[in-house]
């Protein structure tokens, strides 16, 4: 077999000239920072939630498993425990560890699998999308302000109540524009209706137009971030982030006897490069705001290697 015909790699090829063409349109001026916002608020406001409801939509709850739930995030807890641990219990300590475990399951993650492992593979992934910003957002949001908490009392001043934060946390995790779309889609699911038509095509058209633009979007964030001064540090991330947490997941399924097309999904899921979500905590609580965005660089570019290698392994596993 030519290797521009092995499945791995005719599906991630697509993804990444997308990724550069974006790097390009980037440096070349052609997409001005300015414009990134409302070409992302198109994306995660528009395209997205198209995609997701149109996917699940005839997803029926008694079909799924939810069994790749609990390895994906007892997999992603673990190591982000162990990484505030080894790092020690701080605001930058937080966000560094959150970076580790945070994939970019949505820009990158729901184009790269839907393109190597078939529609069938997306019930895998977006179960685990749906939770996946409420369960590591809500409790990196909780630790955090532990932290903040413990700043402000070794400085005499008074921090917020600790469970009037973690529901805040947890609303605004769960009224956002990618579980929301997946959970409508489930509840339609269950009714037994079918989207007519007028209502499908559309859906259809603008869940296609999401791929390419929200890969271009993610090459020029990447034109315009610099590494300089934060190359150590963010190697450690991704190196987490790319290789840790994929075979920490990978073993955690297999503890729980998930094999086939779920297992390689969660596992491609988990070394997916480091999603923004990480750069928003890195800005609200003013902290690594530069390593941050240095490291979803640094684990975006270096995935064309190390994404590619975890899919290989998989293809050769199952």
């Amino acid at each position: 077999m030519n290797i521009t015909d092995h499945p791995v790699v005719a599906s991630l090829t697509p993804v990444f000239i997308l990724i550069a063409l974006g790097y390009l349109a980037g440096r070349l001026k052609w997409i001005r920072e300015s414009a990134v916002k409302d070409l992302s608020n198109l994306v995660f406001l528009l395209l997205i939630p198209a995609l997701l409801f149109r996917t699940m939509s005839t997803v029926h709850v008694e079909a799924l498993d939810l069994r790749p739930l609990l390895a994906y995030f007892l997999a992603a807890l673990l190591l982000l425990g162990g990484s505030i641990f080894w790092r020690g219990f701080d605001r930058k300590s937080v966000v560094m560890a959150l970076g580790g475990v945070f994939s970019n399951l949505v820009m990158i993650g729901i184009t790269v699998v839907q393109l190597a492992y078939g529609k069938p593979a997306l019930v895998t992934l977006l179960t685990i999308v749906s939770v996946h910003a409420i369960i590591l957002l809500t409790v990196t949001t909780v630790v955090l302000e532990m932290a903040v908490a413990s700043e402000n009392r070794a400085n005499g001043m008074e921090a917020p109540h600790l469970l009037t934060t973690t529901w805040m946390a947890f609303k605004s995790a769960l009224i956002h524009p990618i579980p929301l779309p997946i959970v409508t889609g489930l509840l339609f699911a269950q009714t037994g209706w079918s989207l007519p038509m007028v209502v499908d095509k559309p859906l259809m058209l603008l869940g296609s137009a999401f791929g390419p633009i929200a890969l271009v979007l993610v090459g020029v964030t990447m034109a315009t971030t610099q590494l300089r001064g934060h190359l150590q540090s963010a190697l450690w991330i991704t190196a987490s982030k790319n290789l840790l947490l994929p075979l920490m997941v990978g073993i955690s399924a297999w503890a729980f006897g998930i094999t086939g097309l779920p297992l390689t999904v969660m596992v491609v899921a988990a070394a997916m490069p480091m999603g923004a979500n990480v750069f928003m905590f890195a800005q609200r609580y003013e902290v690594a705001q530069e390593l941050t965005t240095a490291s979803m660089v640094m684990s975006t570019g270096l995935a064309l290697f190390t994404l590619t290698l975890v899919m290989l392994v998989m293809s050769w596993i199952n």
